[in-house]
């Protein structure tokens, strides 16, 4: 043991609360020394102990009949598709890191979200992201972008998984705090599922993978606080990556697995060999002996709570059945990667952690874990001045605009909505050729699973600026835009996983939006039967001068098509089909692009949301689907309806003309963001067939206009005449990156 003891002030500047500390205390029955604190440090930080949070997310619906993983039992999410399959699937947020070092930060952040997947014996197939940063005329912003980008690029095309989607965002109040989600979807065969456990004494504990080093000491602790102008000291709390490392760590740990050899495996992601030795010795209810003379180091001066603590990337801990130590060694040893026996698994359910001969920490699994003895908290909260200020907005405040060419132009151009192509095309979206939606665009990403007729669709989706103005219906509508998403692409909800992203929990403002949040994605999620399988809570995503980011409760959803030929494509086929309009249309234009870019009018309230209205149009579009009666279906989001018929007739080079609604102010319809719509389109030899169904649904639509060759005309006006590339707008981030 270490012979000077750490003190209460130690333990502050390790994160600690005094009264954390004094609980160390009563748990160890003595004082804890550096090393032990060290690990209660990081293990009852948020990033792992959620303690913030924990009372609030189990509010959240867990359970559905399609479950086979519930939140918080393994490293990712599990749901049966049916023949024998399971989909694994997770998000998580790599933001802190991704500040101060955009390239690894975001490449370990897609690193760390696939190792989640195939420990759980899952074979990943596909990934999305969800970025949002600050100003993009800002060149810090820019230099975050082309980091950020690049790094997921470098890493996930060496890795070998299509990215199949995402969604891109600028907004001010990322200056500071910029957001990386990753999410990753794999799938598995249901009687192949591996979980991370650790059970039966005498088994032995080995690492694989890569050295452990100095990159990432402490990144949980560093996740889990206010980003200032010292964060760049904290740079070695960021992780660095080897994707080609990774990918025979891919195949090395699902050939394992199949061996049958396998007791329990966890990907050692935030905290290193302490997460994983704890986590996995809590679940099977024993404890562990670890060595850590025999860890595999880059550095060799490592100190005990450096190599307990390290984030190093592609490494794994697996624990086998005794006696299959040489089989086990064998395989890692064919794929080129380190397999060192580290430990063995004991009775006592504590771990004892051993160098050179001493005995440096010696705790217990459960007390350090999430759902045994870390802390948990019931925080303030409470509603800012400024929520009631949004409900005071008048649309009857804002001047009708007197050229609907230059809004067009405006909104077409903008960096929220221009396409993001140049950012896509740094993406391999056809590697493993299962993507059915590379070339013919849907509201989701499809991907074929092979072997099969069924597809997964997959979407990340959340606007934080509806989030901001109300908490519970912006993240209700995140909900259910996503299942919109899927719905639109042709699939059924299933499922959703959450990377929550807010300011500091001790702000009482901050956590009144955590609060609004849960509440808003319960009852929408109860409503879509899509259970919360898991995912990451991301706190202090807030700076002491630009304040705390809009609240971002990112929504990543599965969806399942048990036929992959019913994938619907958004594209506009042919001149001359019939264009309508399924939903309610609201003289609503609150936190529009429109509004809050166009008209610079940041006040105003979420915008027009009726959930039960939202799930029974989705119902009538799934219907629609199977009976064949639509050539494309794209839901209206941001930039209204205009941008919706934009992005359908763009694919194809076509062109619309629509009528405007007299019941609705002619900016509103065109370009209000109220919730509950979807553009259709059908040929005319359709439309008998489909206006007779929609007669019997009780659903608001009304047939807006046609097809046409080009031109995109509202009212008999030409609005935008030269479409500008096959994507739209294709030049704008490219325009905004190469000033």
């Amino acid at each position: 043991m270490e012979q000077t003891l750490p003190t209460v002030q130690t333990a502050k500047d390790l994160g600690l609360l005094e009264e954390e500390f004094e609980r160390i205390q009563e748990i160890l029955g003595r004082d804890p020394n550096f090393t032990e604190l060290c690990i209660f440090s990081v293990m009852w930080s948020e990033h792992c102990s959620y303690k913030n949070s924990i009372s609030w997310l189990k509010k959240l619906p867990r359970d559905s009949d399609r479950m086979l993983a519930k939140a918080g039992e393994e490293n990712a999410g599990l749901v049966d598709i049916g023949d024998g399959l399971a989909c694994s699937f997770k998000i998580e947020s790599h933001n802190h890191p991704s500040a101060i070092e955009p390239y690894q930060g975001a490449a370990t952040g897609v690193g760390g979200i696939n190792r989640d997947i195939f420990t759980m014996g899952a074979r990943p197939i596909a990934q999305l992201n969800s970025l949002r940063f600050g100003d993009i005329n800002n060149e810090r912003t820019q230099w975050l972008l082309r980091g950020v980008v690049k790094g997921i690029g470098d890493y996930g095309n060496a890795f070998g998984i299509p990215t199949v989607g995402g969604e891109l965002f600028f907004d001010p109040c990322y200056q500071v705090n910029p957001l990386v989600n990753a999410f990753s979807a794999g799938i598995v065969e249901t009687n192949k599922v591996a979980s991370a456990t650790s059970y039966g004494v005498g088994n032995p504990v080995f690492i694989v993978g890569s050295a452990t080093g100095k990159d990432g000491i402490h990144g949980a602790a560093f996740a889990s606080k206010d980003i200032t102008e010292d964060s760049i000291k904290d740079l070695p709390a960021v992780q660095v990556g080897d994707p080609f490392q990774e990918k025979l760590l891919l195949e090395a740990t699902l050939e394992v697995i199949a061996s049958g050899q396998v007791i329990g495996i966890q990907d050692m992601g935030a905290a290193g060999i302490i997460c994983s030795t704890s986590e996995m010795s809590a679940k099977g209810e024993h404890g562990m002996d670890i060595w850590l003379d025999k860890v595999p180091l880059r550095q060799s001066d490592m100190l005990a709570w450096e190599i307990l603590l390290s984030e190093s990337q592609e490494r794994m801990l697996i624990v086998v059945k005794r006696g299959s130590e040489e089989e086990i060694k064998q395989i890692f040893e064919k794929w080129d990667l380190q397999c060192e026996q580290i430990g063995v698994v004991t009775d006592t359910k504590r771990l004892v952690f051993h160098q050179h001969g001493e005995v440096v920490a010696n705790v217990p699994a459960d007390d350090l874990v999430l759902g045994g003895g870390a802390p948990v908290y019931q925080r303030e909260y409470r509603e800012p001045a400024y929520y009631q200020e949004y409900q005071k907005f008048s649309i009857d405040d804002v001047p009708e605009p007197n050229n609907y060419a230059e809004v067009a132009e405006f909104l077409l151009s903008h960096p929220n909505i221009a396409s993001k192509q140049w950012v896509s095309e740094q993406y391999d979206s056809m590697i493993g050729t299962g993507t059915t939606t590379t070339n013919a665009p849907a509201d989701s990403g499809v991907v074929r699973i092979k072997g099969t007729d069924k597809a997964i669709a997959v979407t990340v989706d959340c606007n934080a600026r509806y989030v901001h103005a109300d908490p519970e219906v912006g993240c209700a509508i995140a909900v259910a835009e996503a299942a919109r998403n899927i719905v639109c692409s042709g699939g059924e909800p299933v499922a959703i996983t959450n990377c929550l992203n807010f300011g500091n929990p001790y702000d009482p403002e901050v956590y009144w939006q955590f609060v609004g949040a849960i509440k808003g994605m319960k009852a929408a999620c109860e409503k879509f039967s899509t259970p919360v399988t898991g995912g990451n809570v991301s706190f202090y995503n807030q700076s002491n001068d630009g304040g705390a980011v809009f609240p971002t409760p990112t929504i990543g959803m599965l969806g399942l098509l048990e036929d992959y030929r019913k994938t619907t494509t958004l594209a506009f086929r042919q001149a001359g089909d019939l264009i309508y309009l399924l939903g309610e249309s609201t003289n609503d234009m609150a936190s529009s692009e429109y509004l809050y870019s166009y008209h610079q009018i940041k006040k105003s309230p979420a915008p027009y949301f009726d959930l039960e209205k939202e799930y029974h149009l989705q119902e009538v579009v799934k219907s629609l689907i199977e009976q064949n009666l639509l050539t494309s279906v794209h839901d209206v989001s941001d930039g209204g309806l205009f941008i919706a018929l934009a992005e359908s007739a763009m694919v194809h080079g076509l062109g619309f003309s629509i009528q405007t609604s007299d019941k609705v102010r002619k900016d509103a319809f065109l370009f209000g963001e109220g919730q509950g719509r979807v553009v259709v389109s059908v040929t005319p030899s359709q439309e008998k067939e489909f206006e007779s169904f929609l007669a019997m649904q009780k659903l608001q639509y009304a047939e807006v206009g046609t097809v046409c060759a080009t031109g995109f005309v509202v009212d008999g006006q030409s609005l935008v005449t030269e479409v500008k590339g096959k994507h739209l707008y294709d030049t704008s981030l490219t325009h905004f990156l190469n000033k």
